[in-house]
């Protein structure tokens, strides 16, 4: 039977430097390089890191894709003057793994944006990656 609806194959990011947004994912998400995409050794020229580069789950299957811009405008959120236009939820199973991720984050290069760390029913909390992309990290609902 033949599908019906496209089926969403990865998230694509414009960067200002698409190595070290690529290297944030893939710590933060524990993905892993497209062959090819890897970073080279130290002082070789990087020509995927200055166009684009892809991260890979742990099945093999793309899930996110960094392309080169020479220009991009930081979102301001929350305050809306450039407003966020989109950004990506993820989950975590508990409160430990919660504080455990957003000391990950923050050496990583994220930046906090936003704390509702102590809501009962939903903590999260709102970071922006290094080229300003919105990101939340909330503990799994239960129920």
């Amino acid at each position: 039977m033949a599908a019906t609806h496209p089926r969403l194959r990865a998230v694509v990011l414009d960067s200002l430097d698409a190595r070290t947004a690529a290297e944030f994912w893939r710590e933060l998400l524990g993905y892993h390089y497209r062959a090819g995409d890897e970073a080279p050794a130290h002082g070789h020229p990087d020509p995927n890191g200055r166009d684009w580069l892809v991260l890979l789950d742990e099945s093999g299957d793309p899930r996110m894709a960094f392309q080169q811009v020479d220009e991009q405008t930081r979102t301001t959120w929350p305050d809306q003057a450039v407003p966020q236009q989109l950004h990506l939820d993820l989950t975590v199973p508990d409160a430990e793994t919660f504080e455990r991720q957003h000391e990950r984050v923050i050496g990583l290069g994220g930046e906090l944006r936003f704390d509702r760390s102590d809501d009962p029913h939903e903590a999260l909390r709102v970071y922006v990656d290094p080229d300003g992309h919105p990101f939340c990290i909330m503990v799994k609902p239960t129920g």
